[in-house]
């Protein structure tokens, strides 16, 4: 990648984006973040320069920086990302861990986060601005929307699909062929063994609705 990356979110999820981008050899210009107790400060060498919507760093992008949404908060997320493609015209780009594996026949989309020793197997579908935790792994034909975030530790079963918005914890494991609607959740630990509906909240080993 030529262009350096600004990274906008300066929390936990940022610091570990900035850790996948520097083990790429790709320079971090700065964060954005709106917590003002955060400007000026810096994150493992790399400065908090401002808010999302400062435009003395926001013109940059799309010319002479690349962006990548950082945010855990889904809302926040979806937010920026509509404002990097309708007032920047930018797509924000991958952070994928050098250790993540990707294979071959797997589709993925743009802003998605691989963290460490991620597995996207055979034939796999991840979309747009998703979170993928350390560890995840998306079996083979398992499909996965947009905004979605995978916590730590996860399987995703061959051919299981998870919709946009979802949450699924850290630890869980999804059977496959099972679906997980939009927006639903799934608690930490959890082995879902049937389908989810929509902004439905389920948890434990089976997993039932709460």
């Amino acid at each position: 990648m030529e262009n350096p990356v600004i990274i906008l979110g300066a929390n936990s999820i940022g610091a570990v984006a900035l850790d996948i981008f520097k083990r790429n050899n790709v320079i971090v210009y700065g964060f954005l973040d709106d917590n003002k107790a955060l400007h000026d400060t810096q994150i493992d060498d790399i400065p908090v320069l401002g808010a999302t919507d400062d435009e003395t760093f926001t013109t940059l992008l799309g010319k002479k920086c690349e962006a990548f949404v950082a945010m855990d908060e889904q809302k926040v997320r979806k937010n920026l990302v509509e404002m990097l493609n309708e007032d920047r015209k930018v797509q924000p780009i991958n952070a994928l861990h050098d250790s993540s594996i990707i294979a071959d026949t797997a589709a993925i989309g743009h802003g998605n986060l691989f963290a460490a020793g991620s597995i996207i197997n055979p034939n796999a579908t991840v979309g747009n601005h998703n979170i993928l935790h350390s560890r995840v792994v998306i079996d083979s034909n398992a499909t996965i929307g947009n905004y979605v975030q995978i916590g730590a530790g996860s399987t995703i079963g061959a051919g299981a699909v998870i919709e946009d918005n979802a949450f699924i914890g850290t630890g869980v494991t999804i059977v496959g062929g099972v679906k997980i609607g939009k927006g639903a959740r799934v608690g930490a630990g959890s082995v879902v063994i049937e389908a989810v509906k929509a902004r439905e909240t389920v948890f434990g080993n089976p997993a039932k609705k709460v």
